[in-house]
C-alpha cells in the first residue's frame, strides 16, 4: 500500500480526469496569481491585460517547447525598477498611462531576443558559453541592484494615504499599521504555514492586511481603499489591449533586465528534471524525461513569451518558482493541467468586478509585500553567488561585484535611475550590466579555463539538487 501511495501523481505527458484535471488547473492559477497582480499593480500596468497575458504567453511557451516542459510564464519582479523608472521618467511626464505602456512594451518586446539569443548559444554550444559572459558575479549583483533600487517604492507605498483623506498624520500613521500587518503575517505565513496553504503567503497575507484596513476604516473612519475614478459596471469587459511604440530608451531601460532572469529560468528546469524523473522511478515508468536538455528550449520559449506578453500590453516575465512548488508538493506536473490554467486565466481576466477588486487594495497593503519582496530580489542575488560558489576572495571577482552594485545603485539614486553619459543617459541597471559584462571578460584575458569556472552561470551541482 505505500507503495501505491508513493506512486500518485501525473507526468508532464498525462491528463488526470476532467474534474481532477480542472481543480488542479485552478490551483495552478491561485499560485500564480498573487505575484502576477502585484507586478501589474506596481508597475501600473492594466491588472486584467497582465492576467490575459500570462495565459496567453504559457500557451504559446508550452508550444514552442512542444509540450516537454510543465512550466507556467507569469510576470517577474526583476523587470520593476526598470520599468517603473521608464515610466516615472522626465520625458514622459504629460502621457497617458496606455502610451506610457505602450513605450514600454517595446523594451518588454525586445528583451525577449536576450533570452531567445541565450537560448541558440546553450543548443548550438552550451551552456558553458553562457556563462562566460554571464557568471554568478555579473547575475547576482544585478539581481541585487534591482532590488535594492526598489526600497524607496516599497516605503512610499507602504506609507501611502488617497489623497482624499484630510486627517494626513492619522491616516498614514493607519497606513503603517496596515503595511506592518501585511508585511508580519505574510512573512509568518511563508515561515509556518505547510502543505497546500505554504503556497499561498502573497495572497493570504494581503487578505490579512485588507481585513485590518477595513477594521481601521470602522473604527477610525480611514478608508485606505481606492477608488476607480470610472468603475465599470459590466460584469464582462475585455482586457486592454495596447501596441508597442518604438523607442530607444525603452530597449535601453528594459531589454538588459533579461540576462537576470536566465539563473533563475535554468535552475527551474535543473528542478523539474529532479522531480519530474523521481516521480517516475517511482511510478516504474520506463521513459527518461530528459528535461535538463531543454534549457535552451526553456530560454527561447521564455524569450517568445515574453514577446508575447509585451505585444499585447502585458509586463515581462518569467517561468514561476511558485507552480514549480504546487507541481513538486502535489506530484501533477501534467502539461494539459497549466493549458488549462493558461485559459482559465484569460477568462477570468475579462471578469470586471474580479479586476474592481483588485483595483481597490490599498497601497500600503502592496507595500507591506513589497518590503519583502523587494528584499527577497536582493536577497536572491546573494543565493546566485552562493549557489555557484564564487569566489568572494577573487580579486577579479570583487571587481565585478563591487563595479556592477555601486553604479546600479549609485546610478539610481543619484540621477534617478538615468546616468548621464556623454551626452547620453544611460539606465542605471543596463549600464551597471554592461559594465560588469565588459569587465569581466577585460579580466578574463589570458585565464585559464579552470579559473574562470568558479562563477558559472550553471554549476554542475545543480543538477544533482532536490
Amino acid at each position: 500500500m505505500p507503495n501505491k501511495k508513493e506512486a500518485i501523481g501525473y507526468l508532464p505527458d498525462e491528463r488526470p480526469p476532467i474534474w481532477k484535471l480542472l481543480l488542479y488547473a485552478v490551483q495552478q492559477f491561485v499560485v500564480m496569481f498573487p505575484a502576477t497582480i502585484t507586478v501589474a499593480l506596481l508597475t501600473g500596468f492594466h491588472v486584467s491585460t497582465t492576467i490575459f497575458a500570462s495565459g496567453l504567453a504559457t500557451i504559446f511557451f508550452i508550444i514552442v517547447t512542444k509540450g516537454k516542459l510543465p512550466l507556467y510564464y507569469g510576470s517577474s519582479f526583476s523587470y520593476i525598477a526598470a520599468i517603473v523608472g521608464l515610466m516615472s521618467a522626465p520625458h514622459m511626464e504629460g502621457l497617458g498611462l496606455n502610451e506610457k505602456i505602450s513605450i514600454a512594451q517595446f523594451g518588454i518586446v525586445m528583451s525577449g531576443l536576450v533570452s531567445i539569443a541565450a537560448g541558440f548559444i546553450v543548443n548550438r554550444f552550451g551552456k558553458d558559453q553562457i556563462s562566460k559572459i554571464l557568471p554568478s558575479t555579473i547575475t547576482g549583483p544585478i539581481a541585487m541592484v534591482i532590488g535594492l533600487t526598489l526600497a524607496g517604492n516599497a516605503l512610499g507605498d507602504a506609507s501611502a494615504i488617497p489623497a482624499t483623506e484630510t486627517s494626513v498624520t492619522l491616516a498614514t500613521n493607519m497606513a503603517w499599521i496596515v503595511s506592518l500587518v501585511t508585511l508580519l503575517s505574510t512573512i509568518l505565513f511563508s515561515v509556518y504555514l505547510k502543505g497546500f496553504l505554504s503556497q499561498l503567503p502573497l495572497l493570504l497575507g494581503p487578505l490579512v492586511g485588507c481585513l485590518t484596513a477595513f477594521i481601521i476604516s470602522k473604527i477610525t473612519g480611514v478608508d485606505l481603499f481606492r477608488a476607480l475614478d470610472a468603475p465599470s459596471s459590466s460584469l464582462i469587459a475585455l482586457p486592454t489591449f495596447t501596441l508597442p511604440k518604438p523607442t530607444l530608451a525603452a530597449v535601453a531601460a528594459i531589454m538588459p533586465i533579461a540576462i537576470a532572469t536566465i539563473p533563475e529560468s535554468t535552475a527551474h528546469v535543473y528542478q523539474l528534471d529532479v522531480y519530474v524523473n523521481n516521480l517516475a522511478q517511482r511510478k516504474g515508468s520506463r521513459k527518461k524525461y530528459d528535461i535538463a536538455s531543454q534549457l535552451g528550449n526553456n530560454l527561447i520559449g521564455d524569450g517568445i513569451a515574453d514577446m508575447v506578453s509585451g505585444f499585447v500590453g502585458g509586463p515581462a516575465g518569467t517561468n514561476y518558482g511558485e507552480n514549480i512548488s504546487a507541481m513538486a508538493i502535489t506530484r501533477v506536473f501534467s502539461v494539459p493541467v497549466l493549458i488549462v490554467a493558461a485559459i482559465f486565466a484569460m477568462i477570468i481576466s475579462c471578469f470586471t468586478p474580479l479586476i474592481n477588486t483588485i483595483y481597490s487594495i490599498p497601497l500600503a497593503v502592496i507595500g507591506g509585500l513589497e518590503i519583502y519582496l523587494f528584499g527577497a530580489i536582493a536577497a536572491q542575488g546573494i543565493a546566485i553567488m552562493m549557489e555557484h560558489k564564487a569566489d568572494m576572495f577573487s580579486s577579479k571577482n570583487i571587481a565585478v561585484i563591487a563595479t556592477v552594485m555601486i553604479i546600479g545603485i549609485g546610478g539610481h539614486y543619484q540621477f534617478g535611475g538615468s546616468i548621464p553619459f556623454f551626452g547620453i543617459s544611460v539606465p542605471s541597471v543596463a549600464g551597471a550590466a554592461i559594465f560588469g559584462i565588459a569587465l569581466n571578460l577585460l579580466l578574463s584575458i589570458g585565464k585559464k579555463k579552470g579559473v574562470a569556472a568558479d562563477a558559472a552561470v550553471v554549476d554542475p551541482q545543480v543538477d544533482s539538487e532536490d
